[in-house]
């Protein structure tokens, strides 16, 4: 039996809504002989399974095993041509596409002027809309056709061709050399992670500087700014420069409502611009801002006018739940923020196919914040198991360090003593793997390590030298970014006034004019 996972036929046909699988039963019995077809009978037989089972499928007799590869193609070809058709599918760059299809058939059938009609003002369209590739992709064929000097369609047309091609081919030059060096930084980001030494900081910069190519900033258009601000805030991101984060991520969020048009048409990048707004907001403390960005996003998301696909769908729940989750983070509210876990359990549930296991973690360990915030930790724990027990993920390291040490400092306040023990051996066995343990991680494991050989009237004096220690680091250039991850001091401070950490983070939000 094959993992449905690995089917990328059975994913589409799963994928599919109930109107789509409709509408692609209208479009294969459009002509009436393909009522019986051998792909139709292996369409509805995927539809019914719950699980892709070759086997299965051999013994319903549909197809023979040497021709089920050439079927399973053909079906998958006949599936998105009917999405194709589909009105929910035909945004503008479909519809660009198309015209240049219609162009390509008339010009093959020798109609050269009614070719060129359609190309002009499909070039339009896609200029408009800042689609300059096919924009310039149509420029090249339209001198395609002009050069065969048949149509002699104005006198002069050659230059102004000519300086077309020249402009777009510049402009979309700019646009390569920025999306590349946005996404070498995105690499470098997932490959070695944030800065950690002043020797980092340069490796950077340099990278950074040498690949970022000249431009007049008002000579560029939507799509190079978009790009420009990418690259920007991954160089602020390696470098942990949130504030700049948070200014080039409003940059690229500012340039969005700038150009109305351009949420409906490139909604995702609408979306990841406003959660890495949402996240840098968050790393700076901004509650105020942050709760407003949030809200607007949420009514332009909910609105009729916003595109409605399942990516956009997955994505939408993604973004905006993780930054309610943080939300309740910043204020301290834990308690409010409890009716977010069925909703989160559910949309990871519903949308499994299109979100991956990292981000399904990084909400689990949301989760996990979010009742030790509220004082449960046996369900802190529980959740926290879910990711140190996932053997099969490939995810940042640091994500599983601080799920290690949470689940330490949940099994001492549970007074998990035992388990404490098993979990402290554990964690070092995992530590001694990791490169460049940050001073943050030494320091708590060292005081955990303690804690069996601490007196309970030593307790407080013990939590005190800690609380010291860390200090140090709270804004330190390489060892902040630990406390984003576990607000460590709060948690400390809780047990030095002996108040609910709860309270100790609603406190320090309430100081936070922003």
């Amino acid at each position: 039996m094959t993992n449905a996972h690995k089917d990328a036929l059975f994913v589409l046909v799963k994928s599919l809504s109930k109107s789509e699988k409709r509408q692609f039963k209208l479009y294969v019995g459009r002509l009436g002989v393909n009522t019986d077809a051998k792909f139709l009978a292996l369409f509805n037989l995927m539809d019914k399974i719950k699980v892709y089972d070759e086997k299965l499928i051999l013994e319903n007799g549909i197809v023979k095993k040497a021709q089920l590869s050439n079927l399973k193609a053909h079906l998958y070809k006949q599936i998105l041509v009917s999405l194709r058709l589909n009105p929910v599918n035909q945004n503008i760059r479909v519809q660009i596409r198309e015209q240049l299809d219609f162009a390509t058939i008339l010009y093959q059938k020798g109609l050269y002027k009614q070719s060129l009609k359609i190309l002009d003002k499909a070039k339009a369209t896609a200029i408009e809309n800042e689609e300059k590739n096919v924009a310039y992709e149509i420029v090249e064929f339209e001198k395609l056709i002009e050069t065969q000097y048949i149509t002699r369609s104005i006198p002069d047309r050659a230059d102004e061709l000519a300086v077309q091609a020249k402009q777009l081919s510049a402009q979309n030059v700019i646009t390569s050399k920025l999306s590349n060096l946005a996404l070498q930084l995105y690499g470098q980001m997932l490959k070695i992670g944030y800065v950690r030494s002043d020797e980092d900081i340069k490796r950077v910069q340099k990278y950074f500087e040498k690949h970022l190519p000249k431009y007049n900033i008002e000579d560029l258009g939507f799509r190079e700014k978009l790009w420009l601000y990418k690259a920007h805030l991954w160089y602020s991101f390696l470098t942990q420069d949130f504030l700049s984060c948070y200014k080039y991520s409003s940059k690229w969020v500012d340039l969005f409502y700038e150009n109305k048009e351009m949420i409906y048409l490139n909604p995702v990048f609408f979306l990841k611009g406003n959660h890495y707004l949402l996240e840098s907001l968050f790393y700076v403390k901004y509650s105020s801002q942050f709760k407003e960005t949030l809200e607007k996003l949420e009514k332009i998301v909910g609105s009729k006018e916003f595109p409605d696909n399942d990516n956009i769908a997955s994505l939408a729940f993604l973004y905006i739940n993780l930054n309610k989750l943080n939300l309740h983070f910043l204020e301290g509210n834990f308690d409010k923020g409890l009716y977010l876990v069925k909703i989160v359990e559910y949309g990871i549930n519903k949308h499994k196919d299109r979100i991956d296991q990292h981000h399904v973690m990084v909400l689990y360990y949301k989760i996990a914040c979010l009742y030790f915030g509220y004082g449960d930790n046996k369900t802190c724990i529980q959740y926290l198991k879910r990711i140190i027990n996932n053997k099969n993920l490939k995810m940042r390291e640091d994500l599983m360090c601080f799920a290690r040490v949470l689940s330490l400092i949940a099994h001492y306040e549970a007074g998990m003593d035992y388990h404490l023990e098993v979990q402290l051996k554990s964690t070092y066995k995992f530590l001694l793997k990791m490169n460049d343990l940050h001073a943050v991680q030494k320091e708590m494991i060292k005081f955990l390590r303690r804690l069996g050989d601490i007196f309970p009237h030593e307790l407080p004096n013990e939590f005190q030298k800690l609380y010291d220690e860390l200090k140090k680091y709270e804004n330190h250039p390489y060892e902040k970014r630990a406390f984003l991850y576990l607000d460590i001091i709060s948690w400390l401070e809780s047990h030095l006034q002996n108040k609910p950490v709860a309270q100790i983070i609603k406190e320090k939000a309430m100081s936070v004019t922003r």
